[in-house]
């Protein structure tokens, strides 16, 4: 399973570095992974220090951290 997490989280960071900023919903559509693996992934990069969560309304938005 961890192994499965590093593989989107790289695939995440690769989607962000293309796209820029993505809403989480963005994110979801673009990565085609199940939705817990990319959450779990987007919380490793997160405590990692390599994404910027916020939250803009209802939404949220990820970003690399330059």
């Amino acid at each position: 399973m961890i192994t499965e997490i590093g593989i989107v989280a790289g695939e995440i960071w690769h989607h962000l570095d293309e796209h820029g900023e993505s809403t989480l919903s963005d994110l979801l559509n673009g990565i085609d992974k199940d939705k817990d693996i990319v959450l779990m992934s987007l919380g490793w990069l997160s405590r990692e220090g390599h994404v910027l969560l916020k939250k803009e309304g209802s939404e949220y938005k990820v970003s690399l951290r330059k």
